[in-house]
C-alpha cells in the first residue's frame, strides 16, 4: 500500500471513530414539576381545589440543557393557564433562565417558581397550565401540562340575557337560601342572584345594569329603584356572570302579606332586556 493511500484510510478511520464515539445530543427536560397554594408551600395533592380569585403557583426544574463552548446555558420558556374551552385566563408568562455553568455545576438543575392569579369571576371546572420549555441552544423542547380543579357556584350558560339563581337569604353572608321565604316587619331581606347571556364588546367589555321594583300584595308599588346597579368592566378573560344582590329594610308598620319583587336587568351592548318576578312573605 503506497503512502498516499495509507494516510487516507488513516484519515478515513479517525473520522469514522469521531462519529462513532461523539456525545448523544441532548435534549431538554422538565422535571420535579409540582402546584403549590402559596409560594414555597409543599407539593398539593391531585385533589386539591382552588377558588376564584386564588393563585395558583407552579415550581418545576429544567435538566437535559446544552452548555456552549463558554459553559453559558440559554433557556426560554412560556407558561400558559387555559379553561375547559381552551380560553386563555391571563396573558402568557414568559421567562428566560440564562447562566454560566461553573465546574461544581455539573449536576445542576436551573429551579424556577411562575404564579397565575385566577380571575375572581371564572366558573367551576377543570383548569390547566401549560408549559413549554426550549434550549435556545441546540433547539429542543419540552411541554407539560397541569390540570387543577376550581370550586365554585355552577351558572348554566345562556344565548340570551337572563336571570340565574334568585335565592332569599336571611343574612347577607349566608350560603343556604330559605326554604320558607318569609320575614317579619322590621327584618332585612337579603336576595342574590346572577346574571348571564349578555354580550360582550370590544376588549370583553360588558355593560350590565338591574333595577328594582317592590310591589304590596295589592299591586302597588312600595319601593322602586330603576338603577340600583350597574357593571361596566373589560378583562383579558371574559366575563361570563355577573352576580347581584337585593337587600331590603322591612318597615316595623309594614302590613303581613305577600309582596313581589321585580328585578329588570338591562344589556347595554347587545341591547337586550329582560325581567323577572319573585315573591317573599310578611308575616
Amino acid at each position: 500500500m503506497g503512502a498516499k493511500m495509507y494516510r487516507a484510510c488513516l484519515a478515513g478511520l479517525i473520522v469514522s471513530g469521531a462519529l462513532l464515539w461523539s456525545a448523544p445530543a441532548k435534549r431538554i427536560a422538565i422535571a420535579s414539576a409540582a402546584l403549590h397554594q402559596f409560594e414555597g408551600g409543599p407539593p398539593l395533592a391531585s385533589g386539591h381545589q382552588f377558588v376564584p380569585g386564588e393563585t395558583v403557583f407552579l415550581g418545576f426544574q429544567v435538566g437535559g440543557y446544552q452548555a456552549d463552548e463558554a459553559r453559558k446555558i440559554h433557556i426560554e420558556y412560556t407558561l400558559e393557564a387555559k379553561d375547559s374551552r381552551d380560553v386563555p385566563l391571563v396573558a402568557p408568562i414568559r421567562g428566560v433562565i440564562e447562566t454560566t455553568l461553573s465546574d461544581e455545576d455539573k449536576n445542576w438543575l436551573p429551579k424556577e417558581r411562575q404564579s397565575v392569579l385566577l380571575p375572581s369571576f371564572i366558573e367551576p371546572g377543570m383548569y390547566r397550565l401549560i408549559l413549554h420549555v426550549k434550549d435556545a441552544l441546540n433547539g429542543s423542547v419540552a411541554d407539560a401540562t397541569y390540570s387543577f380543579n376550581v370550586r365554585g357556584r355552577m351558572v348554566a350558560s345562556s344565548e340570551m340575557l337572563v336571570v340565574r339563581n334568585l335565592r332569599f337569604l336571611r343574612r347577607e353572608d349566608d350560603q343556604t337560601p330559605l326554604s320558607v321565604v318569609a320575614y317579619r316587619p322590621g327584618d332585612a331581606v337579603w336576595a342574590r342572584f346572577e346574571i348571564t347571556g349578555y354580550k360582550f364588546g370590544e376588549g370583553n367589555r360588558i355593560d350590565v345594569g338591574y333595577g328594582i321594583s317592590v310591589l304590596r300584595p295589592s299591586g302597588q308599588v312600595l319601593y322602586n329603584q330603576p338603577d340600583a346597579a350597574r357593571e361596566q368592566d373589560h378583562s383579558f378573560y371574559p366575563r361570563r356572570v355577573v352576580p347581584g344582590v337585593i337587600s331590603l329594610n322591612l318597615t316595623p308598620d309594614l302590613a303581613t302579606g305577600e309582596y313581589t319583587i321585580v328585578l329588570s336587568v338591562h344589556d347595554g351592548i347587545g341591547g337586550q332586556n329582560c325581567e323577572t318576578k319573585s315573591s317573599f312573605r310578611v308575616e
